[in-house]
């Protein structure tokens, strides 16, 4: 894995990374195998309909996990988190037929002498699905 080589010289307001992720129905199903979590909620429409959902939603720790993964991603092999949280607004619902695209911004929002704070602003169809969305990866 490629990536900064030296997170120290990041500055603030930096971009880090920016990726759009497009998920499908099968997306769903896959990390439900991976995940453990079989709520149908995430794959079945009658049952997300029948508890008053807009449709199927995708799983909340996967929308944090993409948004984490663009972060490792770009950062490479001098990436060492050390803290991340989020706090989720929106669900990202999942078409049957067109999916959902999650789209993911990396910023630079602090550095201090040992980590570097970057903010994340996740988003689908233009509303915002996590807020105070911040990772910590230590220098």
């Amino acid at each position: 894995m490629t990536g900064f080589s030296d997170l120290s010289a990041l500055s603030v307001g930096d971009v880090i990374a920016e990726r759009t992720i497009h998920l499908t129905r099968e997306s769903l199903v896959r990390y439900a195998g991976a995940s453990g979590d079989f709520n149908p909620i995430h794959y079945r429409d009658d049952v997300a309909a029948s508890v008053g959902l807009p449709g199927v939603l995708a799983h909340g720790m996967l929308t944090m996990g993409i948004a984490s993964s663009v972060v490792v991603s770009a950062l490479g092999d001098v990436a060492k988190i050390t803290d991340y949280g989020v706090r989720f607004t929106r669900p990202v619902l999942v078409d049957p037929e067109t999916g959902a695209d999650v789209s993911v911004l990396a910023k630079v929002g602090a550095v201090d002498e040992t980590t570097v704070r970057i903010d994340l602003t996740v988003k689908h169809t233009d509303a915002t699905v996590l807020v105070k969305a911040q990772l910590r990866a230590a220098l």
